[in-house]
Order: structure tokens, then sequence, then C-alpha cells
């Protein structure tokens, strides 16, 4: 067997280093939000099949375009160093050569743009104001002049578009203008969305300080971190009750409760860990439980 053959299955050429850097993992966090728009959508009587697939497609592409810009950004900045204790970044690898990912990134982008046209069409020009905020921000958050996952917003960006935009823009290409339970419901998604993003900064934290990304965990220190994640699982699971109470949506939506055994774990957790190691299996486990949760969430939306 020739080296070049024993080298094939980390390389570009197979598609395997390019599956590293899309980063399949993470995509559920443009899943979920869709999924509970249109589940409220789909209570509302507005559901509409072809505006929820663009929907999809749409936020799958801008995950991929910010998860490959994220990739190039942070290393060409030095927050992804050799002794990084993260999962494989492929351009700090070598795997893929900066200029790759960055023409995969806005490729992505494009694409994206390319989905919500349709969606612009159909749904007029807040969804192009939403659509071009999303890509602007998604590439933003590690690139540009002044990046916001250095400058301490990250956990604001990923709240706003992962949460709230997302479900709310869902529902709106799908069934009109949202309404004060579609805002309350967002809110969930976007915590626990944001949670993901809190494990991995507060495992990062003295890579991150070194490069001068000045994340949340950086600028407040990592028991902070530790403590911002505790309240954004309580918001997640609060947030069933308020709508509950408020006669917003049935008892159905404490079906995501049956995810609470496991969100006490994970706080319990994060709470006391400290080897990076541990971070990537509660990331790991952070995202599972964004997902499940979202699915419940939206399946319990519609009784």
């Amino acid at each position: 067997m020739s080296s070049a053959t024993r080298a094939l299955p980390a390389s570009a050429e197979n598609g395997r280093a390019w599956l590293l850097a899309i980063r399949p993992q993470t995509l559920t966090a443009a899943v979920v939000p869709v999924l509970v728009g249109s589940a409220l959508a789909a209570r509302a009587g507005g559901f509409r099949a072809a505006p929820a697939a663009a929907a999809l497609l749409g936020a799958l592409l801008i995950q991929i375009g910010t998860n490959l810009a994220n990739d190039v950004g942070d290393f060409e900045r030095g927050a992804d160093a050799a002794t990084r204790i993260g999962p494989v970044r492929v351009t700090q690898s070598g795997l893929l050569t900066p200029r790759q990912v960055r023409r995969a990134a806005w490729s992505a982008f494009a694409a994206a743009a390319v989905a919500g046209i349709y969606l612009i069409a159909s749904s007029g020009w807040p969804i192009a104001v939403l659509g071009s905020a999303a890509i602007v921000s998604g590439w933003a958050y590690t690139g540009g002049p002044w990046p916001l996952g250095y400058n301490g917003l990250g956990d604001l960006f990923v709240f706003a578009f992962f949460g709230l935009a997302a479900v709310a823009g869902t529902f709106y290409v799908q069934a009109g203008a949202p309404g004060t339970l579609v805002w309350l419901a967002a809110a969930p998604v976007g915590a626990l969305a944001t949670a993901i993003l809190v494990v991995n900064n507060a495992r990062d934290v003295d890579g991150d300080r070194a490069a001068g990304k000045r994340t949340l965990a950086v600028r407040l220190g990592q028991g902070t971190a530790r403590a911002e994640f505790a309240l954004l699982l309580a918001v997640a699971y609060a947030a069933p009750v308020l709508l509950w109470w408020t006669r917003l949506a049935s008892a159905g939506v404490f079906l995501s409760w049956l995810t609470l055994p496991w969100a006490a774990v994970l706080a319990r957790r994060m709470a006391v860990i400290r080897d990076g190691a541990d971070f990537n299996a509660a990331l790991r486990s952070t995202a599972r439980l964004h997902a499940l949760f979202g699915a419940l969430f939206a399946a319990g939306l519609l009784v």
C-alpha cells in the first residue's frame, strides 16, 4: 500500500476532511428551530411544506457556512493552535487550506441566499433582511475587522439567530407575523443552543485568552461560564411552565421535561469538570439534549 493510499482516509479527496469541516454533529442547532417554528405554524393552522423545507435548507447552509468560516477564522487569528483540546479543525491541522475553507464558506452562504430567494418571493422583504443579517453575522462571528466571537458577543449571536430569529422566521414564512407564543417558544431553543457554545468556550478559556479571543468565558471567568450554563438550562425548562401557566400552550409542552434528568446530570457535570476530554463529552451531550428537547417540545406544541 502506497503512502498516498494510506493518507486517503484523512484527505479532502474522499470527503472526510470536508465532513470534519462541516461538523455534522452541530447541524441539529439549525434543524431544531425550524422544527419548532413549523410546529407552531401547524398549531396556528398555517403549516406549508415548501416554505418549511426552504427554511430548513437555508438554516443548514448558514450553519455550514458559519462552521467553515469559524474554522478558517480561528486558525488565522491564532485561536486554533496545535495545543487545542477540542475536535479536529481542518485548517489548523492542514487537511484543507485556508483558501479552500474560505471559498467553501462563501459558497455555502451563497447557496443559502439562493434558497432564500424563494422565501423572499413568497414572504416579502422581512426575510431578505433576516437572511442577510444571518449570513453577515455567520461570517462576522470570527471574520471581519470586529469578529463577534472575539468581542464577547457570541452568546448573544447564538441566542438571537439560532433561537429567536430562526423560530420566528420559520413561523413567519408559513403562517405570518409571530405572536407572543412564538417568541416565548423560541427562548428555550435559543437557550440550549447557547448552552452548547458556553461549554465550548469554557473548555477553551486558556487558549482563547492567549489568542486574544475575549469570549464571555474569558472576560468573566470559567466559573461564570458554568453559572451561565446552569442559567440557560433553567430558562429552557422554565419556558414550558410559563407557556402552560399563561394558557398559551397545553400541558403537552411538558413532554420536553422528559429530558430534565439528563439536563440535571449535565448541570452537575459542568459544575466540576476540568479535563478537556470531559468538556468534549459534555459538549456532545449538550448538543444531543438540545436536539431531543427540541423534538419533544415541538411535538408538545402540537398537542
